[in-house]
């Protein structure tokens, strides 16, 4: 009995060492005057190893927050030790789209991401603070998000993916509060033709960018995903994109991950 209950034990603490962790990290938006709630996972030899780790910038999507993919996928704390990365959950609000309002100055998320948060990620963990480790992702709105942030801040990110994404806004003026971040589409159509991701290509040149997207068949945004795959071949822009069985669930972003984060590891290897 006391063998067994020592061998009990020593599994316990073992699995309590050689775990990774999860924290909640408050970074202050000078750009929109408030704290943001962050979470960041590190591998299980991040206290104990002095090397630079990669980070992968994952985004949650339209009514989530930054801990809907902890919650929701806590495999991904398997994850960042199988790959040796640090992974960063930004709250992005509940429909912020992850960019900087044109009609809103309180709502300034790209600014945030990428440079008050990414700057401060850099200098409180050990990462490597270069494009070349660095990838961004996210699901849904998440997903327009992550590309948005990619295509416009290639001297930022090295490599980008999204699932599911809202990768065309424009067939969808009156959802997700996109009209209090760019006014109404038919008096401000300038300010969705210019931020929204189907249309931001252009700046997109050869290599430029690693890109990996995927969508369900079932899914609301296939359409759009779709047509973004076949602008980016006629523009000769390398990318990785899958369209399979799934809806705009749970489910399938679960699924979807595995394969983004097996992308980033080769990326950072490379």
């Amino acid at each position: 009995m006391k063998l067994k209950l020592l061998f009990l034990f020593l599994t316990v603490n073992t699995i309590i060492v050689n775990a990774s962790q999860v924290d909640t990290v408050m970074v202050v938006s000078k750009s929109m005057n408030k704290s943001i709630p962050n979470m960041v996972i590190t591998p299980d030899n991040y206290s104990t190893q002095k090397e630079s780790y990669p980070v992968v910038y994952l985004l949650h999507g339209a009514g989530g927050n930054y801990a809907d993919w902890v919650s929701k996928v806590p495999e991904l704390k398997e994850y960042v030790d199988t790959y040796n990365i640090i992974i960063v959950c930004p709250d992005g609000g509940l429909t912020s789209w992850y960019f900087d309002s044109p009609i809103d100055e309180k709502m300034k998320y790209e600014t945030y991401i990428s440079k008050e948060l990414i700057s401060t990620i850099d200098k409180e963990y050990n990462t490597t603070a270069t494009k070349s480790g660095r990838a961004i992702t996210g699901l849904s709105m998440g997903g327009h998000g992550a590309f948005y942030l990619a295509f416009k801040h290639q001297d930022i990110w090295g490599a980008a993916g999204s699932m599911s994404g809202g990768l065309d806004i424009r067939p969808f003026p009156n959802n997700w509060d996109l009209k209090k971040r760019l006014g109404e589409y038919a008096d401000h159509k300038e300010n969705w033709e210019e931020n929204t991701v189907i249309n931001m290509v252009y700046k997109l040149t050869e290599n430029s960018l690693k890109i990996v997207f995927d969508c369900g068949i079932g899914d609301f945004f296939y359409d759009a995903n779709k047509r973004l795959h076949e602008k980016l071949v006629e523009r000769n822009i390398a990318h990785d994109y899958t369209e399979r069985p799934g809806k705009h669930n749970w489910n399938y972003w679960t699924n979807s991950i595995k394969y983004q984060l097996l992308f980033f590891n080769d990326y950072f290897k490379l």
